[in-house]
């Protein structure tokens, strides 16, 4: 089946397929990680059969880059049962219907956040767990975000940083308590992800902001890497 333009990789659920990607209208696109191509365009949500291949369902909604590498969206699209939800490169969330495509919600990190859109696009694949949707969003106070899966309301906002990153929210449990672990590219975090509560943060600072890989846990560490010599290894006992 036929696409255009994407990094995303596809999502498939319950006999489906589903991806994203960029139609490129005006503009031109250029290997040059320092510069930002200017695009105009649409990204799309579409959906196919898992068997067949053929499209079941399209969302398409007009979308200018001004990005780096500006070859289409970057997340997968995440199905939580009767909905989807995608994450656009400039900061456009969306949760849609599986069965129709119809939008349910929608959020627009940049024009409800002041979230300036990284370098090199919004990376950071939001996380579905229970009754919310957290994001990497940017923007003062509100690194980290926590929707109502269902409705898009807002639960609660934490962090500053000069930039978002590029590091998807990842979930641990360490003796029993569930922490939201975010790194940006100041430091990592872990988070009460009821609240947004910090409950600690260690410096950790990779070059050109490039907190991008997700933190690993095993046993009672979480082990943290980036570009630039920077690791760090955290012991969550102390």
């Amino acid at each position: 089946a036929p696409v255009e333009l994407g990094y995303a990789g596809p999502a498939v659920a319950a006999g489906r397929v589903f991806v994203c990607d960029y139609v490129r209208t005006t503009g031109e696109i250029t290997n040059n990680a320092g510069g930002r191509d200017q695009l105009a365009g649409s990204e799309r949500v579409l959906c196919f059969d898992a068997q067949t291949g053929k499209r079941l369902w399209k969302h398409e909604y007009d979308r200018p880059y001004k990005i780096s590498y500006a070859s289409g969206p970057r997340c997968t699209p995440t199905v939580d049962g009767a909905r989807v939800y995608t994450l656009g490169a400039e900061g456009d969330l969306l949760c849609l219907q599986t069965d129709t495509g119809a939008l349910l919600w929608k959020k627009n990190f940049e024009q409800e956040y002041g979230a300036a859109t990284p370098h090199w696009g919004h990376s950071a694949h939001p996380l579905v767990d229970e009754k919310h949707i957290y994001c990497v969003v940017g923007g003062q106070g509100s690194v980290a975000v926590a929707f109502d899966k269902l409705t898009g309301a807002e639960v609660w906002r934490a962090l500053s940083a000069r930039n978002a990153g590029y590091c998807p929210p990842t979930m641990i449990e360490h003796q029993g308590i569930r922490q939201l672990v975010i790194w940006h590219p100041e430091s990592i975090n872990g988070l009460n992800p009821d609240n947004g509560q910090l409950l600690w943060s260690v410096p950790l600072a990779p070059n050109y902001d490039m907190s991008v890989a997700a933190p690993r846990q095993q046993n009672h560490f979480l082990f943290a890497s980036g570009i630039g010599n920077v690791g760090a290894l955290i012991d969550l006992n102390k």
